[in-house]
This record gives C-alpha cells, sequence and structure tokens, in this order.
C-alpha cells in the first residue's frame, strides 16, 4: 500500500516543486491588476474614507495614499506573474489589503463576535464584508513565505 501511495505522490511532489504557487500567482495577479486597473481609470476616493485608514496612512495625504495603493496595484501583480520579487510584491498586496480590510470592509460597529462573523461576507449588508479581501490574505501567506517556485525568474536569478 505504502508503494502505491508513493508511486502516486512522487509525480505530484516533483510537479509541486516547479507549479503549486503557479496557481495563486495567477488569481492574485487577475484580482489586484482589476483594482489597479480601475484605480488608473477612476477617480480618486480615498478622501471620503481616509479617517478609517490605520496609522500611519491616516496621517498621509489620500491623494499619496492613492497613488501608492495604486502603483502597488499595478505593479506587484506583474512581478507576481513573473515570479519575480514574489515575496516583496505579496507583502506589499497584504499591506494594501490590510488598510483595505481597516478602511473599508470592517464593519462600522459590532459588540458581539455574532455581529462580527455578520461581516464575512461578499455583500454589505451593513456589517462589513471582510471575506474576500481575507481570501486575498490567505493566498498571499504562501507567496510571502515561500516566494515562487522554481517556475519562476526569482528561481532562475537563485540558479546563477
Amino acid at each position: 500500500m505504502q508503494s502505491l501511495i508513493k508511486a502516486v505522490t512522487r509525480p505530484l511532489d516533483s510537479l509541486a516543486a516547479w507549479s503549486a504557487d503557479i496557481p495563486l500567482r495567477l488569481f492574485l495577479a487577475w484580482e489586484f491588476l482589476e483594482s489597479g486597473l480601475e484605480k488608473w481609470n477612476g477617480d480618486n476616493w480615498f478622501a471620503q474614507i481616509h479617517d478609517a485608514f490605520p496609522f500611519p496612512f491616516n496621517y498621509l495625504p489620500a491623494s499619496f495614499d492613492w497613488q501608492v495603493s495604486m502603483w502597488a496595484e499595478l505593479i506587484a501583480p506583474l512581478l507576481l506573474l513573473l515570479g519575480l520579487g514574489t515575496r516583496f510584491a505579496s507583502a506589499a498586496l497584504a499591506v494594501v489589503t490590510v488598510v483595505a480590510i481597516a478602511a473599508v470592509h470592517w464593519p462600522a460597529h459590532w459588540s458581539t463576535l455574532a455581529e462580527l462573523a455578520q461581516g464575512y461576507s461578499i455583500s454589505d449588508n451593513g456589517f462589513g464584508n471582510y471575506k474576500l479581501p481575507l481570501i486575498y490574505l490567505v493566498a498571499l501567506l504562501p507567496l510571502m513565505l515561500k516566494g515562487s517556485g522554481r517556475l519562476s525568474l526569482d528561481a532562475l536569478l537563485r540558479r546563477r
């Protein structure tokens, strides 16, 4: 039985070393690039919510935060696609996501864990909507911890 398990898992382990991170990189690159392009083509609405930004971002000008967020969401996804600076790009996107959760997605008022749990949704019914950004954070975590796999520019640079 163990030899059968090894026969099945050995090729999967080999494949995983080359490609396990690729679905995460593609998913996150798409999601964040889409958000960055919305900012690129849209108007700065950060001034309306800037008081909700966590420290130190609430002390910076809203226009500066808008630019930093937009450029992070345009450049970091391209780095993820290439597998270049994957840990740095993932960390930058995690910071953007935490600020977004604090400023936009976290419920404005809650007094019990049950009320807070109601915000774990994709639609805002007055309780926040932090489910999707939390999914992004969970997906970014393995890339921050492990970096990109063997099929990346990071791996190519490490080999040289």
